[in-house]
């Protein structure tokens, strides 16, 4: 498959490359600095950036498949960029497919409240900002799949061995929320080549 992936360079995005080229696609990243991005072999890298919609909708109509995984840590203010990164891809994707690397946030517990709201004071703008993000795209017309992590995400070992839950926030019988990047990415990777959740959010954990 041909994939675009926005946000490639990142922790959680290296890991979806990784996994994508192990299993044989063709992987398109885009950058602001796309000489880092075509570090890695295999890789194509282009300059675009999310507030040009056209140049985002000529890479996204050239790919089977884009991948975003931004994370609105760039202007200080979250909430906003977190609602900019939505509504340029709703501009700019049309009924192109798309996979969303959301937030833990974005996700409800048990009683239906947003984990959004109880995450640490640190994080909590980007966890509000990620909600209004997967809100303004799921009332929209995108052909879109979001995919959220689970409460900690963090670089460890590729197991192939998680859990899949729609959005309800999942925790192991210690309580605890997590997997690594490298089992998220094949996650991902999996619904990208053979959809599951067609306009759903979905999360993994262990």
């Amino acid at each position: 498959m041909k994939l675009f992936v926005l946000g490639g360079t990142g922790m959680i995005g290296s890991r979806i490359v990784t996994e994508a080229l192990s299993r044989g696609h063709d992987v398109t990243i885009g950058s602001r600095s796309p000489e880092t991005s075509a570090l890695r072999d295999g890789v194509t890298a282009v300059q675009v950036a999310l507030e040009d919609t056209a140049a985002l909708a000529a890479q996204a109509e050239a790919a089977d498949v884009t991948i975003t995984a931004v994370s609105p840590r760039s202007t200080g203010d979250a909430i906003a960029e977190s609602n900019a990164y939505a509504d340029a891809l709703i501009a700019a994707l049309g009924q192109n497919r798309v996979v969303v690397v959301g937030g833990a946030g974005s996700l409800n517990l048990p009683d239906g409240s947003p984990v959004a709201d109880v995450v640490p004071e640190a994080y909590r703008s980007e966890a509000q900002g990620m909600r209004q993000a997967y809100e303004k795209i799921a009332a929209s017309d995108l052909n879109y799949t979001v995919m959220a992590p689970a409460g900690l995400i963090e670089p460890g070992e590729r197991t192939g061995t998680f859990r899949l839950g729609g959005r309800q926030f999942m925790t192991d019988e210690e309580g605890n929320s997590r997997i690594s990047a490298e089992d998220f990415a094949v996650a991902l990777l999996d619904e990208v080549e053979t959809p599951q959740h067609s306009r759903q959010i979905f999360h993994a954990a262990y």
